[in-house]
């Protein structure tokens, strides 16, 4: 069974294909994604790694949690699944409708 790996603290210029190679060493991997920004499409500086059993994760934890890479010390563990998270508001925040704010008028004076 696969285990998937968080792995935190990568250089902004880290690719894919160097994650994989990194993580080769302790194992199989299944795959190896950085999350990137949507707005500026640069790296967030966090990732996953897939291995392809146990054991070969905790080695890879073993091999690089704690270590350096290009000046940033990276963080391995063992991912968590994501946490549901709140719906995001709307953007009306004046409660009304029509997106015009409520400049200290009262609503049945319009």
């Amino acid at each position: 069974m696969a285990k998937k790996l968080y792995v935190g603290g990568l250089p902004y210029s880290s690719t894919e294909d160097k994650l994989k190679e990194m993580f080769a060493q302790a194992g199989t991997v299944e795959s190896a994604t950085i999350i990137m920004d949507k707005m500026s499409g640069r790296s967030k500086g966090f990732g996953f790694v897939e291995m392809s059993t146990d054991e070969e994760a905790a080695k890879g934890i073993e091999l690089w949690n704690g270590k350096e890479m290009e000046g940033r010390t990276l963080t391995v563990a063992e991912a968590r699944p994501m946490e549901a998270r709140p719906p995001r508001g709307d953007f009306n925040r004046g409660g009304r409708s029509g997106g015009r704010p409520n400049r200290g008028r009262r609503e049945d004076n319009w």
